[in-house]
């Protein structure tokens, strides 16, 4: 089959990012929705609560399962922010590990060979980082450039992305680790039954992932039919900071989470993929893989509505959320694993990765397989 112009071209073109392997990580401990459900409504038994919405809220998500940093029975006995955070750390650290050491493992390095790590988290604080806590850990060189990043929130796995192309372009000879680490269970405020907590406290699960990619000049080279980054794009939307993101006060971070998410998508997802696509030549009938976040039920139908997406394009996203959740950063690239791991070979394919989070905001990266 003979491919379009503008894939032909980029099929000859080289990126400055090659995906080496991308590593999906999910703590210990897994809990059916059913029991987390139940737990929580133990937890709320006698509040004023009305228990038939959230049998229709749980039941509407498209959660089946998720994995927590700790026990069920451990979450009411955390009694504040300090706390939280604490197990933030711990739990978080020892997440970070595993992504990465397994990811080192998967693509056949060692520590010692990453030249740069960008870790991306919203659910905790930690300073020194968490990417710091992992210098001794893992025995990287002392010489690594670290790059911690928070408050991007879901879109951070796809911006996380995009920098680590901007920088490969900067040292292409370079070797990078992406971290990201969500424990979005530990943000869950137990007396706070708002919308917006209720709808987090049933979506929201907790991984982390770890991307390694190379530069076009590194020596380094993927061993199967990963992809390789073309292009990136960042698009702000004016006016939109209280839409989603959180209210951080004495008992950690209360989420805020506007109804009018879908309508954003709706309103202007379209002309930011195709303005994006028509810069480098291409429409969207060229995109062979579609890398979505897995934003909920509502967000995913109207990323689908707004680009016109056959239902099966999305089919990835939606088994994500119904087997973990939505992992806030993470997701989107537990997304990109399950694509690289079942795309069949292709020769050129091109796949577009999005994610939208706080700000409100959006982030592409265009791919070629």
């Amino acid at each position: 089959m003979r491919l379009p112009s503008g894939v032909r071209q980029l099929a000859e073109r080289s990126g400055p990012m090659n995906i080496l392997h991308v590593e999906k990580a999910l703590p210990p401990h897994r809990y059916r929705q059913d029991e987390i459900f139940d737990a929580m409504i133990s937890k709320w038994d006698g509040a004023r609560i009305n228990r038939a919405r959230l049998d229709r809220l749980q039941q509407t998500v498209g959660v089946k399962s998720r994995h927590l940093a700790l026990p069920l029975e451990s979450y009411p006995e955390i009694e504040d922010f300090t706390a939280s955070n604490d197990h933030f750390i711990e739990a978080g650290t020892d997440l970070a590990e595993d992504a990465m050491r397994r990811a080192l493992q998967a693509a056949g390095l060692d520590a010692t060979d990453i030249d740069a790590v960008f870790f991306v988290s919203v659910t905790g604080i930690s300073t020194p980082s968490i990417d710091a806590r992992l210098m001794n850990r893992l025995a990287l060189r002392p010489d690594v450039k670290r790059t911690p990043i928070f408050g991007l929130g879901c879109v951070a796995g796809a911006a996380g992305l995009a920098r680590v192309h901007d920088y490969l372009q900067g040292f292409p000879d370079h070797i990078v680790a992406l971290i990201s680490v969500e424990l979005c269970s530990l943000t869950l405020q137990l007396n706070d039954f708002t919308p917006a907590n209720l709808i987090a406290a049933t979506l929201f699960g907790d991984g982390g992932a770890c991307v390694l990619a190379s530069g076009a000049e590194s020596k380094v080279r993927p061993a199967g039919a990963a992809p390789s980054s073309i292009d990136t794009h960042s698009r702000f939307y004016p006016d939109t900071e209280t839409i989603m993101g959180w209210k951080i006060g004495a008992f950690g971070f209360r989420v805020l989470l506007d109804a009018t998410v879908p309508d954003l998508v709706n309103a202007n997802l379209r002309r930011d993929v195709d303005g994006f696509l028509s810069g480098n030549g291409l429409c969207r009938d060229d995109i062979a893989w579609w890398v979505c976040h897995t934003g909920g039920p509502r967000v995913i139908d109207a990323i689908r509505d707004a680009l016109g997406l056959p239902g099966e394009a999305l089919s990835l996203t939606r088994r994500s959320l119904e087997e973990v959740g939505n992992l806030s950063s993470a997701s989107v690239l537990h997304v990109l694993a399950d694509t690289i791991a079942e795309r069949p070979a292709g020769n050129g394919d091109l796949g577009l990765l999005i994610a939208m989070g706080p700000g409100f905001c959006c982030e592409m990266v265009l791919l070629r397989w």
